[in-house]
């Protein structure tokens, strides 16, 4: 039977990383990056541009920290039926690939603690999931079949990535969804496939952070928020030793560094 000082808790963090579109999700990973950790970055939102602008600018010496893929499925114009895809939807099928082994043939399941696996960003992963289902079954009568066919195929990625079989760092993350729930209370939580699977995504991690900007006009901020709001319910796993806020440049890093000691 394993004991606790074995639990790999002291390695090895899983994050959901979530937060409004230009909140600084993805610029935010640079400080782990310039803490040389190695950072894989399956990319579906073709948007690391103000990653590595700032890596040239800041940290050109660890820019090389940082490996892509960029995923997208080819669509085009198909006329009065809107738009098609062009070919069959790959961009689930390879992402998933990638999940298995990285272009250099390794595996990311054996990388360790000193790489990061990134997931950019599941919102964008979902609907490539969505469009993939879609064109197994051309035919579908119900709709909702292949929407829950997406949901189920998104959910084991996640099963994936947080289990302990994948033996490195993973930081997955998301846009917000802003949802009502049966008591008349608002909360938001990552976006997924429809509003069933997105509630059940926080339950896969251990560490839920929230980057959000604060202030107003020239005195606006970004940082990444640890501890619980009334809208969202923030978790990780350092507790009282973990400040409730961040700064967005150092804090991934920081997050790591102490959840880790």
């Amino acid at each position: 039977m394993p004991k606790g000082s074995e639990h790999k808790s002291a390695a090895i963090t899983k994050m959901l990383l979530v937060g409004e579109s230009g909140s600084g999700k993805t610029g935010a990973l640079a400080s782990l990056a310039a803490a040389d950790y190695k950072l894989r970055i399956i990319d579906m939102d073709n948007g690391l541009d103000y990653l590595m602008r700032h890596m040239r600018k800041r940290h050109p010496d660890k820019l090389d920290n940082i490996e892509y893929v960029s995923l997208r499925d080819k669509l085009k114009s198909g006329g009065s039926i809107g738009v098609t895809h062009q070919g069959i939807p790959d961009a689930y099928t390879k992402a998933v690939g990638f999940m298995d082994k990285w272009e250099d043939g390794s595996k990311p399941s054996e990388w360790g603690p000193e790489y990061v696996l990134v997931l950019d960003s599941l919102t964008f992963f979902a609907n490539a999931a969505f469009r993939w289902k879609e064109a197994l079954n051309p035919a579908a009568k119900e709709p909702r079949t292949i929407f829950y066919a997406a949901q189920d195929a998104v959910e084991e990625v996640l099963a994936l990535l947080t289990s302990d079989a994948m033996n490195t760092n993973v930081i997955v993350t998301s846009h917000v969804r802003w949802m009502e729930r049966q008591d008349g209370t608002t909360k938001a939580f990552p976006t997924a496939i429809g509003g069933a699977l997105s509630p059940k995504v926080p339950t896969y991690f251990n560490s839920l952070v929230l980057a959000e900007s604060i202030g107003t006009g020239e005195k606006v901020r970004r940082q990444l928020r640890t501890a619980p709001t009334i809208y969202m319910d923030l978790k990780n796993p350092a507790g009282e030793d973990m400040a409730p806020a961040l700064p967005i440049e150092t804090g991934l890093a920081h997050f790591f560094k102490t959840v880790q000691e």
